[in-house]
């Protein structure tokens, strides 16, 4: 179930205040280069697309990215450091740290919120692939990515008012799916998880990437499986060691496939979709986009490791 979730938080709840917030390895890690995604206001835009192929892939080969968290995300800040904070993020389960997915961010993109103001009965959760925060009078603040999540204060209209960490602000209907904060999304079935990712194909791969700015091939899977009721782990390594284990002869489609070196032996690698007739939806590497294809005669169909699922069937659901 995915749902906005302040139990383990005090009276003050740390969220992420940009559109993108990136998770570092260290306050070292980023590059003069990647100044628009450090600032506050994020450009996430203008980021991604200033970045060529070297210092795109640089983000994985120098282990300068871990994660990302989207506006509105509750983290717990565990230290500061100058201008840095330590995080680590309740909803992105990880091995690396029981508390959530582990990581450093600036200071600034983050804004300290009253819990209890915070939460609301009902939320709101972007459907469509971007969507603009916008003012009293209409006037666009903020580009926020898909299952962007944010309380809801009242509905009229064709808008839908928000509480953010700025203050209370718009959203339009027709971007947002509105459901109980304490049931979350509704959860589907395996394949709305891949009619949710088609929309996608295309998009840049990014390394890190949890947003529909660019997402990495374990970043696509988490985003589907979110906006279809289902929290899962961070990382393909992860997502493969939970889930059901499912036979190689039963596979479905929505269900998770992984790839690992070594003719399936060695170091697993990689994450995507079984789309149905051996097809398969995922997002790639630093330089091709997501996209649908048939695993025969790729170096997929050798490297296949295991195969996972997260989705129920409709009777099954709770």
């Amino acid at each position: 179930m995915v749902k906005q979730t302040f139990g383990p938080y005090t009276a003050e709840v740390w969220v992420t205040a940009v559109q993108v917030a990136t998770i570092w390895t260290s306050p070292a890690s980023p590059r003069t280069i990647d100044e628009h995604g450090l600032s506050h206001p994020t450009d996430i835009d203008g980021w991604v697309s200033s970045l060529d192929y070297e210092s795109t892939v640089a983000l994985s080969d120098e282990n300068r990215i871990q994660t990302q968290t989207l506006y509105g995300e509750a983290v717990t800040v565990t230290e500061t450091k100058g201008d840095w904070a330590h995080v680590v993020i309740p909803t992105q389960v990880s091995v690396k740290d029981e508390r959530g997915y582990p990581g450093w961010m600036p200071l600034d993109q983050l804004k300290q919120v009253n819990k209890q103001d915070w939460q609301r009965g009902e939320s709101a959760a972007v459907i469509s692939p971007h969507a603009w925060l916008e003012g009293e009078e209409g006037e666009s603040i903020m580009k926020l990515s898909y299952m962007t999540i944010l309380p809801v204060e009242t509905k009229a209209g064709s808008r839908v008012k928000v509480n953010t960490p700025h203050g209370y602000n718009y959203l339009q209907k027709n971007d947002v799916t509105i459901f109980r904060s304490d049931q979350g999304l509704k959860k589907q079935p395996g394949t709305e998880l891949l009619k949710a990712g088609e929309a996608y194909v295309g998009l840049d791969y990014f390394w890190g990437g949890m947003s529909s700015f660019g997402y990495d091939c374990s970043g696509f899977t988490y985003a589907m499986h979110k906006a279809n009721g289902y929290q899962i782990p961070r990382d393909a390594g992860d997502q493969a060691n939970s889930g059901q284990s499912i036979p190689y002869d039963q596979m479905e489609p929505g269900d998770l496939l992984f790839f690992a070196y070594e003719e399936g032996k060695g170091k697993l690698h990689h994450v995507g979709f079984y789309y149905g007739k051996g097809n398969m939806l995922h997002s790639p590497q630093t330089g091709r986009g997501i996209e649908l294809i048939e695993l025969k005669g790729t170096k997929y169909e050798s490297e296949l490791c295991a195969v996972t699922r997260y989705w129920q069937e409709a009777e099954e659901q709770s």
